[in-house]
């Protein structure tokens, strides 16, 4: 399908490009060997307005489409992935419950300072004994008088140490689990009971500080409930609910992180000189840059697409998982081409190269892995 991005979001995300070549490139390293993402970087996310490109104007963000993020989140993946992973909380699982279920109450008090930039969201579901299996939560809330107790341990949350606002699922009926029994909350940093534990050491993304989020009798207010007490036992739907955009925006990112592999994986061939001339010249380096072109188009036709029909309101569960599962293999297969291309320099930590490689191997995992992406698939392959 043919589609044209509108003027006005060309000029913005010319933006965004030169925002990340100017501010983001030269700061890329310090964020992997601090694993903090400097200041100026987050009020630079603030200004441009990237913590609500797609909360609704009428609570503060820019009401954009799911395609047209996507497009923004391209770009702005072309440098360290925590720089992305600042704003994806907010402006996709860790508030969407709240938009897409929360009360009018809830979303006047919650979106506009997410959607600023202002405060940060998190979202609280992965356990030691849940990730895939996300209906095996452990974390309980017990109704006590007009209060929730919650108690439990989060496993994996990103920007949790950072976060103000976070969407927690707990289990509130122990038979009907998914079916009834998992309630969605808002809870709120300096709420007596919760704390954040051990701040994970990642293989990538490390910048993003994935922790534990700890809740020992955290008594959080009835009508922090996701839609208000009307919606007891409904938080796995609301959390579902986030999943197929998830997985668009996620490949988005993917085909940002794998366009700048093959520009690093260009230039360095054009300017490397072996047996007397560029590597570039040699016909297997050639080789490994035109089908990583041929990935990268490939996964842009299938986003543009999935996206297009999302934003229509179509049943997409299965063009997300399809392009989920695609994106996320491609990039592992374009940064490891670009890193061979580069040889031992791009083995060093110097390299650019070098961080995308890790970064990349955690997308075939985020937002259900490779194997649950499949299976959603065959479902829907199965189907008469």
């Amino acid at each position: 399908m043919f589609f044209e991005p509108s003027a006005e979001l060309k000029q913005f995300l010319e933006t965004v490009r030169k925002f990340v070549e100017k501010e983001c490139y030269p700061v890329e390293m310090e964020i992997e060997e601090k694993g903090e993402i400097p200041e100026n970087i987050y009020k630079g996310l603030c200004q441009l307005g990237l913590f609500g490109v797609t909360t609704p104007t009428e609570y503060g963000g820019l009401g954009l489409s799911i395609l047209d993020y996507c497009l923004i989140l391209m770009e702005l993946s072309k440098t360290n992935a925590a720089v992305r992973a600042q704003i994806t909380t907010n402006n996709g699982i860790g508030c969407k419950g709240i938009l897409f279920d929360g009360t009018e109450e809830q979303k006047k008090k919650y979106l506009p300072s997410l959607a600023s930039g202002e405060k940060m969201a998190s979202f609280a579901l992965t356990e030691p004994g849940a990730g895939s299996d996300a209906a095996a939560i452990s974390t309980t809330a017990v109704k006590n008088g007009n209060d929730w107790v919650i108690n439990g341990t989060k496993y994996f949350i990103t920007n949790a140490p950072r976060a103000s606002v976070f969407t927690v699922l707990a289990l509130t009926d122990k038979e009907k689990r998914a079916r009834g029994g998992i309630t969605a909350f808002i809870v709120e940093k300096g709420t007596p009971g919760l704390t954040i534990g051990k701040i994970f050491k990642a293989m990538g993304n490390v910048g993003s500080k994935p922790a534990e989020v700890i809740f020992e009798n955290c008594r959080v207010p009835e009508g922090n409930i996701i839609g208000g007490p009307k919606m007891v036992g409904q938080g796995f739907r609301t959390a579902m609910k986030c999943l197929n955009e998830g997985r668009l925006t996620l490949s988005a990112s993917m085909i940002g992180f794998a366009e700048r592999a093959l520009k690093l994986a260009r230039d360095y061939a054009k300017i490397r000189v072996q047996f007397g001339k560029p590597i570039a010249e040699n016909q297997a380096i050639q080789w490994m840059l035109a089908d990583s072109a041929t990935d990268i188009y490939a996964s842009k036709c299938m986003l543009i697409d999935a996206a297009s029909c999302f934003d229509a309101g179509q049943k997409v569960d299965a063009l997300c998982s399809m392009t989920k599962v695609f994106a996320s293999e491609m990039l592992c297969r374009v940064t490891d081409r670009s890193l061979q291309i580069h040889g031992g320099t791009g083995y060093i930590k110097e390299a650019p190269i070098e961080h995308l490689y890790r970064d990349a191997r955690m997308f075939r995992i985020v937002e259900g892995t490779s194997e649950i992406q499949r299976m959603i698939i065959a479902r829907d392959v199965l189907k008469d």
